[in-house]
């Protein structure tokens, strides 16, 4: 994958810098910059180890021949992010002897970067994460702002911290070892930012949607540089979510309670975050806020990029609704959902009720 590096830079009370762009895995320099002290550590999974963490090694000890490096390869796949493998990390880390002063290395998707993130925030009270996240999902958001979790049986995220990263470096040519499926759940995310509050942004991704499916570098990198921009801009203005940054979830209310209920073997995120979107859409329809044309478009849209914009058959409603009391957005006023005005805006709207919310899983 050809061309330059792009950097974003996150400001607000831990500002730091997402860096995008091919090699970055075997740029020593790059890597040991982020180091404050002798003690690195990598977590993985079992896919992307083989693949990258001993080049990340190697490359770390090429500038730093004193390093003391640890790492943990956990099993891949959502249902793995879990309290057990949480433990299993911080253990290992203590196996390790890693110091106040070390820096773990999140090495892959958002399953190992929100898990390793956690980790980094509980050990010794919080040690350094610089994130290298190996999958477009978790390039376009999950590494990008500093939220960390691992799911329970009950729901996704709901064990967790803020802890923002030391940096991101967003190597773009692991894309090219990407499953298919797994590139299109990416392109979900790049999406729901021009959903949420830029239009022109849907224009580019609607003239650009061939280009980003043949994983054209040009316009990954450019999707890419401009969602983590659209996060930056939002999670600096709000590191809490504690108004702004909740329009990131456009979507996700529906998808979380999707994943919930298919026990995370069914859709995977990106998948079930396409879907929640066009439910969302047609809430905010539903609701007298936006126009079907609008549901329409991005329905279109979704699709060009063969992305699922239905429920899967089986799933029963009052069960969805169940899981949706109980995602980390609902509160004491009843449900809140990202709903939109239409393409580019988005907004929080407490006090859902119920029933609507049930008209639209029953389609």
């Amino acid at each position: 994958m050809s061309g330059a590096m792009r950097q974003v830079e996150v400001g607000g009370a831990q500002p730091y810098r997402i860096a995008i762009g091919p090699g970055l895995l075997d740029d020593g320099a790059t890597l040991a910059a982020v180091l404050r002290g002798r003690d690195a550590f990598i977590v993985s999974d079992g896919n992307v180890a083989p693949l990258y963490a001993a080049r990340v090694i190697d490359a770390l000890r090429s500038e730093r021949p004193d390093l003391r490096v640890g790492q943990y390869v956990m099993a891949p796949g959502e249902e793995e992010k879990t309290l057990d493998n949480f433990a299993r990390v911080i253990d290992a880390l203590a196996r390790a002897g890693m110091r106040r002063d070390a820096t773990l290395f999140a090495l892959g998707g958002g399953v190992v970067g929100d898990l390793s993130g956690f980790a980094a925030a509980c050990w010794m009270r919080g040690i350094d994460c610089v994130q290298l996240p190996t999958t477009l999902l978790a390039m376009v958001d999950s590494s990008v702002g500093g939220k960390t979790a691992v799911d329970l049986p009950q729901g996704k995220n709901l064990v967790g911290a803020f802890h923002p990263p030391r940096a991101v470096l967003a190597d773009t040519s692991t894309l090219r070892t990407l499953p298919p499926r797994e590139l299109r759940a990416g392109l979900a995310e790049v999406v729901k930012y021009g959903a949420i509050g830029d239009a022109p942004f849907l224009d580019w991704i609607d003239a650009h949607a061939e280009a980003l499916l043949a994983m054209d570098n040009d316009a990954l990198a450019e999707a890419i540089a401009r969602s983590c921009e659209h996060k930056a801009a939002i999670v600096e203005r709000d590191p809490f979510e504690h108004g702004e940054r909740a329009l990131l979830n456009l979507g996700h209310t529906f998808g979380h309670a999707l994943e919930t209920e298919q026990g995370y073997g069914g859709l995977n995120h990106g998948e079930a975050v396409a879907v929640g979107m066009v439910l969302a859409a047609r809430l905010s329809e539903r609701l007298g806020l936006s126009h079907a044309d609008d549901t329409t478009r991005l329905r279109t849209l979704l699709s060009r990029l063969e992305l699922p914009v239905d429920l899967p058959a089986g799933l029963d409603p009052q069960a969805m609704l169940a899981h949706m009391r109980l995602d980390k957005k609902a509160q004491a006023d009843g449900l809140r959902f990202i709903v939109w005005d239409g393409i580019g805006r988005a907004k929080v709207l407490p006090g859902v009720p119920e029933d609507a919310v049930l008209a639209v899983l029953r389609g």
